[in-house]
């Protein structure tokens, strides 16, 4: 398959998990598998998860705006136009979850506590969880133009998919609520693929992943 049918079938499969992400808000807010009871509580791995996720989140949508601008590249613009897309429509659906549950969207605990990993994220240049860029890497990306800024970016948001896929997992085996525990495996397979996908366009460019 190539590269451009390779990001098109990506980009096919992101849209499905859009159209069965809103059908799982749905679910949340008509209270799949219980009443009032199944609402989780705010230091809860459902809550930790939707929080954390959505600011892991925000920042892959804002590394694939800057790399747009700075290549000219079909398949790396659409790629990063795809990612921008899912993660902030996720984002959204993740927030809605809060907002269903009465609970806060910015909480006193550390970034991870829901995973017991609160004292390793310790926000040291703005990386505040598993896989997210520092500010003097995004810094970096924002400077390089073209082929440099492609892999930069395809290596960038390897690291981020990594460290989104732990949090993912951590939510399918602790989080409570069916439907976001089902999300969260979702989030897994889609991010897996996109790794697979960028390792060979970093390969392309004469490039590997940095771990």
């Amino acid at each position: 398959m190539s590269m451009r049918k390779r990001v098109g079938w990506i980009a096919g499969s992101a849209a499905a998990v859009l159209v069965a992400a809103g059908a799982i808000t749905y679910a949340v807010a008509e209270g799949e598998g219980g009443g009032a009871a199944d609402v989780p509580a705010a230091d809860s791995a459902d809550a930790g998860f939707a929080r954390d996720m959505a600011v892991h989140h925000q920042q892959a949508v804002e590394m694939s705006f800057i790399v747009r601008d700075r290549t000219k590249d079909e398949d790396v613009r659409r790629l990063a136009y795809d990612i921008a897309q899912t993660q902030a429509n996720q984002r959204g659906m993740l927030l809605g979850w809060l907002d269903l549950w009465g609970l806060p969207k910015v909480s006193s605990d550390a970034p991870m506590t829901w995973m017991d990993m609160g004292g390793m994220a310790d926000g040291e240049d703005g990386a505040l969880m598993p896989g997210m860029a520092t500010n003097t890497e995004l810094k970096k990306l924002e400077s390089l133009s073209g082929k440099q800024a492609e892999i930069f970016y395809l290596q960038l948001m390897t690291d981020h998919h990594k460290g989104g896929i732990h949090m993912a997992e951590g939510c399918v085996s602790r989080c409570t609520v069916k439907v976001e525990k089902r999300i969260a495996q979702g989030m897994v397979n889609a991010q897996e693929s996109e790794i697979d996908l960028m390792t060979d366009m970093l390969k392309e460019r004469g490039a590997a992943p940095r771990s």
